[in-house]
Parts: C-alpha cells; structure tokens; sequence
C-alpha cells in the first residue's frame, strides 16, 4: 500500500522558516521523482520543487528559488522541503508528490497547510 505522510507543517512569522518532511513507502522510492506543490485557496495547484530520481537534479518555482531547499534520502525514503525567509504568500496546503516517469504511478499525500502570517 503506497502511503505519502506530510509533517511538519504550521503557522510561522513573516520571515521564519519550516521544514517540511514526507515519508514514503509502499513503492520503490528511489526511482520516483519526489517534489513538493502547494496549492492556496482559489488557486490552483502549483509546483514548488522537485528532485529527480536518478542524478540529482533540483528544479524550482522561481518564486520560491534561494528561499526553498528540497532534499531526499533514498534510504530513509523521505523528502523534506527547507523553507526560508517565508512569506505570506507561501501560504498554502503542501503536498508531496512521487512520480515514476515511465508513467508506472503517481501518488500524493494528504497535505500539510503552511500560514505565514504575523
């Protein structure tokens, strides 16, 4: 059974920071794309970050680039998302996301909602 557990979630001050964390089972983690999107209220579901599976490599919304630092441990099969400098259009429900990019599967989480407000 594919599972995606966000934590880490919370209400935060204009400029703090958080970190996200997401733990995977149920599918073989390290061949999936693990990323990060958020999704604010009436707006749609946007991506934040993402790390490949194979290689290394990050992309990021421009407008979270220099605030945000995805990471994974394909032995603790997590991901975490270091967020910086937050703003209060950061606010949102973050989910996190496993892709198999041969198009084998593609699971979410449940999210964790993210306010930044003083």
């Amino acid at each position: 059974q594919v599972q995606l557990v966000e934590s880490g979630g919370g209400l935060v001050q204009p400029g703090g920071s958080l970190r996200l964390s997401c733990a995977a089972s149920g599918f073989t983690f390290s061949t999936y794309v693990m990323s990060w999107y958020r999704q604010a209220p009436g707006k749609e579901r946007q991506l934040v970050a993402a790390f490949s599976n194979f290689g290394g490599s990050t992309t990021y919304a421009v407008s979270v680039k220099g605030r945000f630092t995805i990471s994974r441990d394909n032995a603790k099969r997590t991901v975490h998302l270091q967020m910086n400098n937050l703003k209060s259009e950061d606010t949102a429900v973050y989910y996190c996301n496993a892709r198999e990019p041969l198009g084998r599967g593609d699971y979410w989480g449940q999210g964790t909602q993210v306010t930044v407000s003083s």
